[in-house]
């Protein structure tokens, strides 16, 4: 037997269908602050201290569980406490292109805080659950790619020690990660592979408000707020500007294209940053999911430049 279709039934069994379509899928906030509770929960992590070896143990435990490439950036840092042994974390999801994009946070806490009980549930716990699972999203779509890799650019979820000052900030006591990571990368000639660096920092407050950082790459400005603009969330993104010193300068001074995601403006007057206030509260899902939609639509912006 034969059917022969009008193109109006067509349209009309497709009417029928569209209902079924799985919606657009955002980011898991929720496993974001997940991961971020748990890591806020090791408590003060200050270099040196007895968290800051759970932190360490906390991020390698995972990284190795999920069977990831995951390398430790051992260091010592000449700070003015002395030589501080410090360790950065790279998780590397390989890509089917020649190319990296690093997304980077920093994990430890202010080491003049130690006193206080600064749990920094903004400032390195909230950006170390994003990247976290960011990564659960990087390996679920390697997973499910020919080959096990990502359909673009490897991406390297770098992990930051010593971005905090050990006691003054000064461009010599702070960003130890980064700037060690960086004199590396560009001494071995691996510098040359990165098409962008993306840096999360302070973003999961619940009053999220992320300004633009005014010595960030231009164009990678221009592909966040794009990224913003799919979903609506211009209103979250850029409505100020300001200079920021912060682990992306060390990449931005070697010519790397690179932009600071940051909100400074974190409580009334800025009032929770670097106080025993900056708890798990004051964070939130909702904001870890724009942050996760918009990174993770950063990335395929950039695979496709």
């Amino acid at each position: 037997m034969i059917f022969f279709w009008s193109w109006k039934r067509v349209v009309a069994m497709l009417a029928l269908l569209a209902p079924l379509a799985a919606p657009a899928q955002h980011f898991d906030g929720a496993g974001a602050y997940e991961y971020a509770r748990e890591f806020a929960a090791i408590g003060p992590r200050w270099p040196t201290g007895p968290g800051h070896v759970k932190a360490e143990e906390f991020l390698r435990n995972h990284f190795q569980r999920a069977h990831d490439q995951v390398e430790e950036d051992t260091f010592t840092a000449d700070t003015p406490i002395g030589p501080v042994p410090m360790r950065n974390f790279i998780a590397r999801f390989p890509g089917t292109k020649p190319g990296v994009i690093v997304l980077a946070t920093h994990y430890e806490t202010n080491f003049p805080l130690r006193t206080i009980n600064f749990v920094g549930a903004n400032d390195g716990a909230s950006t170390t659950g994003l990247l976290m699972s960011i990564a659960d999203r990087l390996r679920d779509q390697a997973a499910h790619s020919p080959g096990k890799k990502l359909d673009g650019y490897s991406v390297w979820l770098v992990f930051f020690d010593g971005e905090e000052a050990i006691e003054r900030w000064s461009a010599s006591d702070s960003t130890y990660g980064s700037r060690h990571l960086a004199a590396k990368w560009d001494r071995d000639g691996t510098l040359n592979q990165i098409k962008a660096f993306l840096l999360a920092d302070m973003i999961g407050d619940k009053e999220l408000d992320i300004q633009r950082e005014t010595r960030s790459t231009a164009w990678l400005v221009s592909v966040v707020a794009d990224a913003a603009r799919k979903f609506g969330y211009q209103r979250y993104f850029f409505q100020q500007e300001m200079a920021v010193e912060d682990d992306h300068l060390p990449f931005v001074e070697r010519g790397v294209p690179s932009i600071d995601v940051i909100d400074l403006d974190y409580g009334p007057n800025n009032s929770y940053h670097h106080t025993a206030q900056d708890t798990m509260d004051k964070i939130s899902a909702h904001s870890l999911t724009i942050d996760g939609d918009v990174f993770l639509e950063s990335i395929r912006l950039i695979d496709q430049r």
